[in-house]
């Protein structure tokens, strides 16, 4: 086996149980252990939490097959092993979760997982590239409710990062289209793509928008309606981008993770068409 096989093989495991010697430190620590469980919770959320799940493999994936393009590996087995160390690194905090008394195993989660490993393995085994690409964004919210602060902050925490990852009424998943290399139309900007998101809003709890405190007390806000948003947006792909620099191509490649700020047209459940004079 090429040296290079085995230093990646060697520094991704380790940078593998690194992280999730970590997670396990630090994220579930202060939350009780029990046998193994599974939990059924794909009706929680507007389904953001999956979309989350299946962006965060498709990332893994995505980031694992570029590093994997050094190793010297024959095309197909870089493809492979990238896309599957995604999937196995999201599925080990699964097993975390399953031994949690918060969580569970949810085989929503592990579907969630596969399809974002599999859109990046099979465009990579289709195209050699990514046409349609998965992209993320936040916009921070201020909740002048005092009761909705307080349990904004008691979800999703109150520094800016806890609250981007996990903040659902803040995020917007959105799958990226390269106009270029769908329509074989090389007279259209190379870089130009197009953009559907999926975001949400007016979620305080995972089913449904009533809630205990800390201290037991009672709280109501179902009137507020947990609505769901679609987002149609032009994008930027920056690796399309030439550049000769490899500093530039990595930073280009680090910036492809987020969805640039356009204009956008919403439609939500609500009925509603909004037209965004700037969406992120």
């Amino acid at each position: 086996m090429p040296a290079r096989v085995w230093t990646l093989a060697v520094g991704s495991a380790a940078a593998y149980t690194g992280s999730l010697l970590v997670l396990n430190r630090y994220w579930y620590r202060d939350y009780p252990k029990r046998s193994l469980h599974t939990i059924n919770d794909f009706g929680e959320w507007l389904q953001m939490d999956k979309f989350g799940h299946v962006y965060s493999a498709y990332l893994f994936s995505k980031y694992s097959r570029e590093i994997w393009r050094w190793s010297g590996l024959p095309r197909k087995k870089q493809i492979w092993t990238g896309g599957l160390s995604g999937f196995a690194f999201q599925s080990v905090i699964e097993f975390l979760d399953a031994h949690s008394a918060q969580w569970g195993w949810s085989w929503g989660d592990m579907g969630a997982n596969a399809l974002g490993a599999g859109i990046m393995i099979s465009q990579e085994l289709a195209w050699n590239e990514q046409r349609f690409q998965l992209k993320f964004s936040s916009t921070p919210i201020h909740y002048r409710d005092p009761v909705l602060r307080a349990r904004a902050i008691d979800q999703f925490g109150a520094r800016l990062v806890e609250r981007t990852l996990k903040d659902y009424n803040s995020q917007t998943y959105w799958l990226s289209m390269n106009l270029s290399s769908i329509l074989q139309e090389k007279n259209m900007p190379r870089w130009l793509n197009v953009a559907i998101g999926y975001g949400v809003e007016g979620l305080y709890a995972a089913r449904g928008n009533t809630w205990k405190d800390g201290e037991g007390v009672q709280y109501n806000y179902s009137h507020i309606r947990r609505t769901r948003r679609v987002f149609l947006s032009p994008d930027v792909d920056f690796t399309k981008i030439p550049t000769r620099h490899k500093g530039v191509k990595i930073l280009f490649q680090v910036l492809n993770v987020i969805k640039v700020p356009a204009p956008a047209l919403e439609v939500n459940g609500a009925g509603q068409l909004k037209l965004h004079a700037l969406k992120f």
